[in-house]
């Protein structure tokens, strides 16, 4: 447990579907609780319910809905939207609180939940904490009388709304006429609206995972395997290739090479885009402890500055409102406008690209190849029991670790926030020495948990 929280991680409440904690019962449960939480004042309450492709939303959907009605709340159901699309509606719409039922980029055997406020923003830590403590309490009491239930109706123009809004981000005046994109939407939320975008906007557009099923969300494709889009630019003579993933709030692309663009790629454009026009606020950038020392670098050389948080786009938003700024991302490819969005967009931030291209004329491969990384190298090793980040023998490896960068690089080792892995990140100057250094630290973890498990 953390700060109070057991049930939330960095990014809602995740994991297997059918079992603890993705269940029915604590799906009826947090709808209950959160509901609760915002029922506020006498007018109708009301709450946005969104989804991915996963088949486990079926049953987490009613579940929610049974807790919000019993609470007194009206639902109101979009079916498959990506995201940002719920933050949006849910601010404009004026409802009291937004869900979004997704495990994001995870294999569909996962589900998730994501809460937003009436603002639009995810839930802070401290209420989310709230929220499982009231789960953990006594709630028969609080239910709605049987004459103040909540009703359950569908938004059917919800798809439209997000549609219209994301087209409004792109330079009016502009149009992606005479290019041809690659979308690989992972079969997941932003099948239908996200090709819509860019075919209206005038792009000649390819389609990729736009044939949900309900098992195939993410499987060998969208940004956590975004080769399958690199060969298919290549293979189309296409000028972009644009991946997302199962609830479109990330986004990787391809030049017309077939070479991936990474986030923090694409967040260095977007910073050099909004300083050149005057537009980029506090003259900084917030980004991870993952993005490259070659972004911070290379924004330095501009003049600008890199503020780093720990990971999850919503530590990243956190941080850009206190401290005034508009942009924000991650190098896995949340990317964050807050001219536009009050959470990471995928399709929103690939228009911003498109845009620039258009303006400047410029490929692909120039305009998103702003700096060199430095050599860096991310493995993920999974536990069980305890995390053992705490163990003597890590720690011992990871000093030694430190001494062999020294001052020309950075390690970082992290508890995932949605699974039970270590994430192992180093970079520096010497490609093999950052590459030993990891080899090293995740055998160490990996023998750790075998010598736990004998």
């Amino acid at each position: 447990m953390v700060n109070g929280r057991r049930l939330f991680g960095t990014d809602g409440i995740r994991g297997t579907a059918n079992a603890d904690p993705m269940t029915a019962e604590i799906a009826l449960r947090l709808g209950q609780a959160a509901g609760i939480m915002f029922v506020r004042g006498s007018h109708r309450h009301r709450v946005l319910v969104g989804k991915d492709t996963r088949l486990s939303g079926y049953m987490i959907e009613p579940a929610l809905v049974a807790g919000f009605v019993g609470v007194g709340m009206d639902v109101q159901l979009v079916g498959p939207l990506p995201t940002p699309a719920i933050a949006m509606l849910t601010r404009s719409m004026r409802a009291d609180l937004g869900v979004m039922i997704s495990a994001s980029h995870n294999p569909f055997e996962d589900n998730g939940i994501k809460l937003f406020g009436p603002d639009g923003y995810k839930l802070s830590d401290a209420t989310e904490a709230e929220i499982e403590a009231l789960m953990a309490s006594g709630l028969s009491d609080r239910m709605a009388a049987p004459s103040a239930l909540g009703r359950a109706s569908r938004l059917v123009d919800a798809a439209g709304r997000y549609i219209e809004s994301a087209k409004a981000t792109f330079p009016r005046g502009q149009t992606l006429d005479g290019l041809k994109i690659v979308i690989d939407c992972a079969h997941g939320a932003a099948y239908k609206v996200a090709p819509t975008v860019l075919w209206e906007l005038g792009a000649t557009v390819v389609q990729l995972g736009v044939t949900p099923d309900g098992f195939n969300i993410n499987r060998d494709c969208g940004s956590t395997v975004p080769e399958h889009l690199c060969r298919a630019v290549v293979e189309h003579g296409a000028d972009l290739g644009i991946a997302l993933d199962g609830d479109a709030d990330r986004l990787l692309m391809s030049d017309e090479r077939g070479r991936i663009v990474d986030g923090d790629q694409i967040l260095a454009l977007a910073a050099m885009n909004l300083h050149r026009t005057g537009k980029l606020r506090g003259g900084a950038v917030v980004a991870t402890v993952m993005s490259n020392l070659g972004l911070e670098r290379f924004l330095a050389g501009q003049g600008l500055e890199l503020r780093r948080t720990a990971v999850g786009d919503r530590y990243v938003m956190e941080r850009m409102r206190a401290d005034g700024l508009n942009l924000g991302g991650e190098q896995s490819g949340h990317m964050i406008l807050a001219d536009y969005s009050t959470t990471g967009d995928g399709l929103v931030a690939a228009l911003q690209v498109l845009a620039v291209l258009v303006e400047q004329r410029r490929p692909a491969s120039e305009a998103l190849r702003l700096f060199d990384p430095l050599p860096q190298r991310l493995r993920s090793v999974r536990f069980t029991g305890p995390s053992p980040l705490t163990d003597p023998q890590l720690r011992e490896a990871v000093v030694e670790a430190e001494a062999s960068l020294a001052a020309t690089g950075r390690l970082l080792l992290r508890a995932s926030g949605t699974e039970p892995v270590i994430r192992v990140m180093a970079e520096g100057e010497d490609e093999a020495l950052v590459t030993r250094i990891v080899d090293v630290l995740c055998a160490t973890i990996t023998k750790i948990t075998q010598a736990r498990a004998a």
